[in-house]
């Protein structure tokens, strides 16, 4: 939205037409949602790629040397305040299904289960979805008719607002303090585009 909204201003700014507004704040919507959808997929699909890569090594280290693996097992359970002869039984009892020993050390060393990763392409789609519903708020006052530049950023104030003050809610902060704080951030993005668009804008006439 904060992107779209500093879009739309620095063209407004330059006092340019409606129309090619309303076509710079659609072409910053399209190239925007696609931009994060595919740098999002991207990002999880190599990230998913290296934990593969990861797991890999572990299990050729369960193949190579089992009873390493097996005594490094026994050292977890013994620090989780399992006793000696007890974590040697509960790793022998977990290295007889090789799935799962690798799945636990994998928990353990890597952090991940490799058998939750998440998908690329839930992630891709999240992404490019969340940033149109942003981008098309500001637009939205000139798809109705309007021809001000005010009102779409008064719509996309209201929503940063209202944004932070969700998020405050979220994580306990004070409502009006993460609101105001986002509308700030948001503004000053505003601001500054809108400036230059009028600048260059002036240059330009």
């Amino acid at each position: 939205m904060v992107t779209n909204a500093a879009l739309i201003a620095v063209v407004g700014g330059g006092g340019v037409a409606t129309s090619a507004i309303v076509l710079t704040g659609l072409a910053g919507l399209v190239a925007g949602a696609f931009s994060m959808g595919t740098g999002e997929y991207v990002s999880v699909t190599n990230q998913n790629e290296l934990v593969a890569a990861e797991v890999a090594v572990e299990r050729d280290m369960h193949a190579r040397f089992p009873e390493a693996e097996r005594e490094e097992l026994a050292d977890r359970f013994c620090s989780y305040g399992a006793d000696p002869d007890t974590a040697v039984r509960m790793a022998a009892a977990v290295s007889e299904d090789p799935e799962l020993a690798l799945q636990l050390h994998a928990r353990e060393e890597l952090g991940v289960n490799p058998n939750e990763l998440p998908s690329p392409l839930l992630a891709g789609g999240a992404s490019l979805v969340a940033f149109s519903l942003g981008a098309i708020l500001p637009l939205l006052p000139y798809l109705f008719g309007l021809r001000t530049l005010v009102v779409p950023l008064a719509v996309a104030g209201v929503a940063l607002l209202a944004g932070g003050m969700v998020v405050g809610r979220l994580t306990g902060r004070p409502l009006l303090r993460s609101g105001l704080r986002q509308l700030t951030l948001g503004a000053l993005a505003v601001i500054v585009t809108f400036g230059i668009g009028h600048l260059i804008g002036g240059g330009v006439a």
